[in-house]
C-alpha cells in the first residue's frame, strides 16, 4: 500500500508505502493523527490532494470509537423501560454470528461464557475482546488495530500478541497497528512510523527508529515542565472509615460475579484492584459510585452514608472523583473541554449549572496541567479518545475529592500522558488529603503509595 502527497483537513502525509512482508506500528501521542489515519484507511474520511494505492479488497479497522458507537447503539434499542425484567440486547454470539463455540483459534480469550450475555453489559475488556474476535472473523487482508490491547489483562494481552504473530506467519491478513506506548511494540513487528500534529516525522526499521533520541525524547514525561499545582477550593469532613463492604456479593442470574468480598478503606488507605477481564473489579466501582443498582442490596457504607437508607447519591458524590470506561461512555453530551471539566464541581454528565469565576479558573488550571489549555474551547466529542480521557482525569480532579475512584484511568493514552496521571497520584499521595482506589492491568502503574492490593482473580 503507497500513500502519497495526502492533505486533509489534519492529515499531511508525504510519502508512506507498506510492503506485503512487513508489518508496522504507527507510533504517536494522543492527538497526533493516529485515529485519523485509520480513518483515511477505511474510507471514513477523504482526502482532497494526493493518492492511496493498494490492491485490498476488505479493509477493516477496530478502535475505541467503534467500540462507543456500538455501545451507544445498544442503548437506542434498550427496552428495559417496557419490559418486566433488564433488556440484555444484542448478544455477543448474535454480534459474532456463531451458532456454536469460537473457533479453537481464539479459544485463549476465555469468551465463552459471555456468549450469551448482552454487549452493553460487558466489562470495558470484553467488549474489546468481542471487537476483536469479530474485526478477525470478518477475515480482512488489512486489519487496522488502533490500541489492540488496551483495556486487557496481562494474560489475554501476551496471548492476544502472540496470536497475532501467527496470523502474520500465515500471510493471509497484513496488519496495521497505531499505538500509544512503545512498550506494547513487538519483536515481530517490523518498522514504526511515528507521528506528531498529523504528520508522518520519521519511519524506518523498528530498531532504528526506537533508539532514535529525538523520538525517545517526544515520548518522555518530565515533571518539571508542568504548571504549577491548583489550590484546593474546599475541603469537607469526612468520617475515618471511608468505605467498608461486608460480604459483598453481585450476581447476574446464576451468574456470580464476585461474593463473600469484604473491604475497609480508611483515610490514606490507597487501594489497588486487580484482576483479570470480568472479574468484577468495574462492578465493585460502581458499587462504590452509586452507579450499580445491586449497592442496595449489599451491606456498604461510604464516607459515612449507609446504602438503602434514605441517603443522597449526590451527597456521597460531591466528596468523590470518578474516572472509568463507564463514565467515558456516558460522555455523549455537547459542551467544550472546558465545560466537561466543570461539570465535575456539579458531578454531572454536562454543564447545567452556571460556574463561578474561581471555578473558571480552576477548571483552567487543571486542563494546563494534563497539557489540553489549547483544546479547551474544542468540543469534547471531536477530540480524539485519548484527549477526551485527559479531560475526564482533569474533571475528576478538579474538586481534589476525598475520595478519588478510577477504573483503568489511563486507558487510550499514550506513554506521557500515562506518566503524567502516575505523577497526579503521587502528588495527591503526598498531600495527604485524597484516598485512590484503582483499578488497572498495567504493571507498572503499581505504585508504592498503594497500601491495600485486592487481587480478584478469575471472578
Amino acid at each position: 500500500m503507497l500513500l502519497q502527497d495526502i492533505r486533509t483537513d489534519h492529515l499531511s502525509i508525504d510519502r508512506w508505502e507498506l510492503i506485503q512482508d512487513q508489518c508496522w506500528a504507527v507510533l504517536g501521542r494522543n492527538g497526533s493523527g493516529k485515529q485519523l489515519l485509520g480513518k483515511l484507511l477505511s474510507g471514513e474520511i477523504t482526502f482532497s490532494q494526493g493518492k492511496i494505492e493498494h490492491d485490498f479488497s476488505n479493509i477493516v479497522v477496530l478502535s475505541f470509537e467503534e467500540q462507543q458507537s456500538l455501545y451507544e447503539h445498544e442503548l437506542k434499542i434498550d427496552d428495559s423501560d417496557f419490559m418486566d425484567r433488564l433488556d440484555p440486547g444484542t448478544t455477543v454470539r448474535e454480534l459474532l454470528g456463531l451458532e456454536g463455540d469460537l473457533p479453537q483459534s481464539l479459544a485463549f480469550l476465555n469468551m465463552d461464557k459471555i456468549l450469551d450475555r448482552g454487549y452493553r453489559l460487558l466489562s470495558s475488556g470484553e467488549g474489546r475482546k468481542t471487537l476483536l474476535v469479530q474485526s478477525i472473523l470478518r477475515k480482512p487482508d488489512l486489519l487496522v488495530l488502533d490500541e489492540p490491547y488496551d483495556s486487557l489483562d496481562i494474560q489475554s494481552r501476551e496471548e492476544l500478541q502472540h496470536f497475532f504473530s501467527l496470523l502474520l506467519a500465515e500471510h493471509k491478513t497484513q496488519l496495521l497497528f497505531l499505538l500509544n506506548n512503545h512498550d506494547e511494540i513487538s519483536d515481530w513487528q517490523t518498522h514504526v512510523a511515528v507521528m506528531e500534529k498529523g504528520e508522518i516525522i520519521t519511519q524506518g526499521e523498528r530498531e532504528k527508529i526506537l533508539s532514535d533520541e529525538s523520538v525517545t525524547s517526544l515520548l518522555s514525561f518530565d515533571a518539571s515542565s508542568l504548571p504549577a499545582w491548583p489550590e484546593d477550593l474546599s475541603r469537607p469532613e469526612v468520617p475515618e472509615t471511608l468505605v467498608k463492604l461486608n460480604a459483598g456479593k453481585v450476581q447476574y442470574g446464576q451468574t456470580v460475579i464476585f461474593e463473600n468480598l469484604d473491604l475497609e478503606i480508611k483515610q490514606g488507605d490507597h487501594t489497588l484492584l486487580t484482576g483479570a477481564n470480568g472479574s468484577g473489579k468495574s462492578t465493585l466501582l460502581d458499587l462504590l459510585t452509586g452507579d450499580h443498582p445491586q449497592c442496595y442490596g449489599n451491606d456498604l457504607e461510604v464516607l459515612g452514608f449507609t446504602r438503602g437508607t434514605g441517603e443522597s447519591i449526590w451527597d456521597i458524590k460531591k466528596q468523590v472523583g470518578i474516572v472509568s470506561p463507564g463514565l467515558h461512555r456516558d460522555h455523549r453530551v455537547p459542551g467544550s473541554a472546558l465545560h466537561i471539566t466543570l461539570s465535575g464541581f456539579f458531578d454531572t454528565i454536562g454543564l447545567y449549572d452556571e460556574p463561578s469565576e474561581l471555578q473558571i479558573e480552576h477548571a483552567r488550571e487543571w486542563l494546563a496541567l494534563v497539557g489540553m489549555t489549547e483544546r479547551s474551547n474544542i468540543s469534547f466529542k471531536t477530540l480524539s479518545y485519548g484527549e477526551q480521557r485527559l479531560v475526564l482525569v482533569a474533571r475528576a480532579l478538579v474538586k481534589q475529592p476525598s475520595l478519588l475512584i478510577l477504573d483503568e484511568p489511563t486507558q487510550g493514552l499514550d506513554d506521557v500522558n500515562r506518566h503524567r496521571v502516575m505523577y497526579f497520584l503521587e502528588q495527591l499521595s503526598s498531600q495527604q488529603r485524597t484516598t485512590i482506589i484503582m483499578a488497572s492491568h498495567r504493571l507498572d502503574e503499581r505504585l508504592p503509595l498503594f497500601r491495600q492490593h485486592i487481587d480478584l482473580g478469575m471472578g
